[in-house]
């Protein structure tokens, strides 16, 4: 008998935070002179607020894909392994079709698709396609896969990988492509800007953490539970950029000043994204899960209406409207 669930609104204020947040870099890009130009996360020419004004949009895509795995646990819970795995391939599917076609002209207006861009929408589509395959086999599997893939991707940056043939266009693509450029012909290009499997792992987590927000789990449990991961990730990740002894292939820097050596500790690597952008990142927001569900009050009513709108309008609303304003 499937369990049944009620919405707990700390899902929704953090999902509309996240939308927020994600204006803002589109913002940044128009208005800052030097957007295409500059990496404003480069601790030796960035400013402290120019940085923490691109950082903090760091936190979107990791937290919008491990809700979207939070809420895919959820919604799976009326549904039969079957049908949610099938509801989870199609809607895979279907984001890709829009990646490819849809962002893709958007950004290029190109019709002839000389250029074909593969971002965020792209890495969800396929993690969500993984998700519906493997979640109809067992909880159990989606979250040892996720952990392996959030703890030990990183270690293929330890190997000696194919640098060239096909076998090195796959792992590229599925593991750490960052603005890798293929061919198809002497006329027509495919850009991979987001890995897929690193995004996965993010995705696959957010649904091992979903059996937490059922009706049948205490609350107290709950915020528990998310406060001390939270903690813990955060831990980690400091225990991380301060050893540089694994979880990013871009390590921590010494530089002339503190504040820039503390902006290259929270300069975690975001392409793929490393297992120290992932504590970095999801950390703080399973602390905000457990303090913010029991927020009730006129801001946090508009951000959690926003929050709640289905996956699909924000597809459309961030990667269509924004691209053509």
């Amino acid at each position: 008998m499937a369990t049944t669930l009620t919405r707990i609104q700390s899902i929704d204020i953090l999902r509309g935070l996240v939308m927020i947040i994600m204006a803002l870099d589109h913002t940044r890009d128009f208005f800052h002179i030097t957007a295409m130009t500059a990496d404003p996360l480069d601790p030796g020419t960035t400013t402290t607020t120019l940085f923490f004004t691109r950082w903090i949009t760091h936190f979107c895509a990791p937290i919008f894909v491990f809700l979207s795995g939070l809420s895919a646990y959820l919604s799976a819970q009326n549904k039969t392994p079957a049908q949610a795995g099938s509801f989870l391939v199609k809607r895979g599917i279907w984001l890709i079709f829009i990646e490819i076609i849809i962002v893709t002209l958007g950004l290029t207006f190109n019709p002839l698709y000389n250029f074909i861009i593969l971002q965020v929408i792209w890495a969800i589509g396929w993690s969500m396609i993984l998700l519906g395959i493997l979640s109809r086999v067992s909880y159990q599997l989606v979250f040892a896969i996720g952990v392996i893939l959030i703890f030990g991707h990183d270690a293929l940056n330890l190997l000696s990988l194919p640098q060239t043939g096909a076998a090195a266009i796959f792992l590229k693509v599925i593991l750490n492509a960052s603005g890798t450029v293929l061919p198809l012909d002497s006329t027509h290009f495919i850009g991979v800007f987001y890995a897929i499997l690193p995004w996965t792992g993010i995705m696959f987590m957010g649904y091992s953490t979903g059996i937490w927000f059922t009706k049948g789990f205490p609350a107290l449990k709950r915020k528990n539970y998310l406060l001390i991961s939270g903690l813990s990730l955060i831990v980690i990740f400091i225990i991380l950029r301060a050893t540089n002894l694994y979880g990013d292939p871009s390590p921590r820097k010494d530089y002339p000043t503190l504040m820039q050596d503390l902006l290259s500790l929270f300069n975690a690597s975001k392409y793929p994204p490393s297992l120290s952008y992932f504590c970095m990142t999801i950390g703080p927001a399973l602390i905000l899960l457990a303090l913010l569900e029991k927020t009730k009050n006129k801001v946090s009513t508009v951000i959690a209406n926003y929050g709640s709108v289905p996956f699909f309008y924000y597809i459309l609303h961030f990667y269509l409207l924004l691209h053509f304003s």
